[in-house]
């Protein structure tokens, strides 16, 4: 993951995603990505429920 942080309390899963930090041009060119799980990850505890964020900015 990059610039990802999950945490799960009881049933409340929270994202954190620093937006200011920035790692590049999508693969396309079109976007800057700012956060990504690289794909489907599994929530922390709950490996049936299944999570995939990308955080992106126009260039």
């Amino acid at each position: 993951m990059k610039n990802v942080e999950m945490k799960l309390e009881e049933n409340i899963l929270t994202i954190k995603v620093d937006l200011t930090k920035e790692f590049g041009p999508s693969a396309s060119g079109k976007t800057i990505i700012i956060a990504s799980t690289e794909g489907n990850i599994s929530v922390p505890d709950k490996d049936e429920i299944k999570i995939g964020l990308n955080v992106y900015k126009k260039k």
